[in-house]
């Protein structure tokens, strides 16, 4: 059973109880209750029948990773490795991602490599992993435009687009484009290639009480794994018209 508290709880919690951070990310995780984006669908089938109770509060995506580094929530939903590399990670992931270069409708330029990159002025979200192209980032810093990541992200970045502010602007492929879709503004922007693919997890609190979190996580891979067997991820991934991911590790549990 999830709850959405819409305050902090203080860690530590019950002992049963699993307060988790999220960020406003449909259709990975959406604020509405009716739809509420896959990975919550299947973390709450995960700890179903269990003895664990979930409590999922929404906040920025860079405030949800201090809070889970500070041990003021058991878990957050749902980074890349490369965006918060000191939390404890299940086994398994939760799902993927796919970062992906978005522009006007009329513009030509085609994301290839790096050296395609020359140039352009970018918006990027703070604390999001960039994959092959965070080196670049380093060493050209001026060429990337930071925002926050909140639920105004894409259109925020759409209108400097249409403003000539930016020329591109890099967030995850689904996201973005349920952004748009919802905006109406889907017909004005394109796709202009994307970068690699990474796992996404349900990453836990590094710190004390460790026992605690390692029994939430050793729930989490058993279950997800069996989720997989028995097609319950694939129904939860067609409810949003999403495709499966198939890259379990083959570790026993």
């Amino acid at each position: 059973m999830i709850i959405s508290s819409f305050c902090l709880l203080n860690f530590p919690l019950q002992a049963k109880v699993i307060n988790v951070a999220a960020i406003d990310w449909c259709p990975q995780i959406c604020i509405e209750k009716e739809n509420p984006g896959y990975l919550i669908d299947i973390i709450d089938k995960i700890y179903d029948e269990t003895d664990y109770q979930l409590v999922i509060d929404f906040y920025p995506w860079s405030r949800a990773i201090k809070l889970v580094r500070e041990g003021k929530v058991h878990a957050i939903l749902a980074p890349a490795k490369s965006e918060a590399p000191d939390l404890l990670y299940p086994v398994n992931e939760v799902g993927t991602q796919t970062m992906c270069f978005f522009t006007n409708i009329s513009s030509d330029w085609e994301y290839q490599n790096t050296e395609s990159l020359q140039g352009m002025q970018i918006g990027i979200a703070q604390d999001t992993g960039l994959e092959e192209l965070t080196n670049y980032r380093k060493q050209n810093p001026e060429q990337f435009q930071v925002q926050p990541y909140v639920e105004r992200f894409v259109k925020q970045n759409a209108g400097k687009l249409q403003n000539n502010r930016i020329d591109s602007f890099l967030f995850t492929l689904n996201a973005t484009l349920h952004a748009l879709n919802r905006l109406g503004i889907n017909a004005q922007f394109r796709n202009a290639g994307c970068v690699s693919q990474s796992k996404i997890y349900f990453a836990f609190y590094n710190g004390k009480k460790n026992n605690e979190v390692k029994e939430m996580m050793r729930v989490f891979d058993k279950k997800i794994v069996r989720m997989h067997k028995d097609g319950s991820v694939n129904n939860i991934m067609k409810k949003y018209q999403l495709e499966n991911w198939k890259t379990l590790s083959e570790n026993k549990f």
